[in-house]
């Protein structure tokens, strides 16, 4: 029986994720937390990955684009945007955080780092104008840079109290292992892209 995976490169792939508190893993202990929940799925999957927790509680995307230059001194071998949520939460100008993630994926491309882009939607309780503003950055931005869309990073966690701290905005570890493994073929597919990852097969017996 031939059993398909990936064949180890010399140095494990750094996979950044520049994000908020929902990257950061706010309020849990650090092995609950997004990162390394995604890097141990990954694994499971046959991927040799570190995944960078360039996440900071409570950042915009303007902190992300001010930052952006420290995080790629890890020198990626990919990355995932994951920022938003708090300029919406602020009701802050989705033309200026669709700017700063504009900003931010233009470097991640010209440094050509292969990037998933993870969206966020907006409240409904901040009107149909924001709404349709907001919700339009990622799908617009994914276009412009072709680069891959996960369209909403919170999808079956969102609204699900069981899944989400008592704070009632941040998921928490089942919340967490929730939106990796609905994430996780995104950022399965976006490695595969990398020269890095080699796909062998491995014989085992039967």
């Amino acid at each position: 029986m031939t059993v398909p995976t990936r064949a180890a490169a010399a140095q494990p792939v750094k996979l950044l994720a520049l994000g908020d508190s929902l990257t950061a893993g706010y309020g849990l202990p650090e092995p609950q937390g997004f990162t390394r929940q995604l890097e141990k799925a990954l694994a499971a999957k046959g991927y040799s990955v570190t995944v960078i927790n360039a996440g900071v509680s409570g950042d915009t995307t303007a902190g992300g684009r001010a930052r952006l230059d420290w995080a790629l001194a890890e020198k990626p071998d990919a990355a995932i945007v994951e920022l938003g949520a708090n300029d919406m939460l602020r009701g802050l100008d989705p033309g200026q955080a669709k700017d700063n993630l504009d900003a931010i994926l233009k470097t991640l491309k010209d440094r050509r780092i292969p990037t998933l882009l993870a969206g966020m939607y907006a409240s409904p309780s901040l009107g149909k104008p924001y709404t349709d503003k907001f919700n339009a950055i990622y799908p617009d931005l994914a276009k412009t840079y072709n680069v891959p869309l996960y369209p909403f990073f919170l999808d079956g966690v969102a609204l699900q109290q069981a899944l989400i701290q008592p704070d009632g905005l941040h998921p928490n570890a089942q919340g967490v292992a929730v939106i990796v493994e609905r994430i996780l073929p995104s950022v399965a597919a976006l490695l595969d892209g990398l020269p890095q990852i080699q796909k062998t097969s491995v014989r085992t017996g039967g």
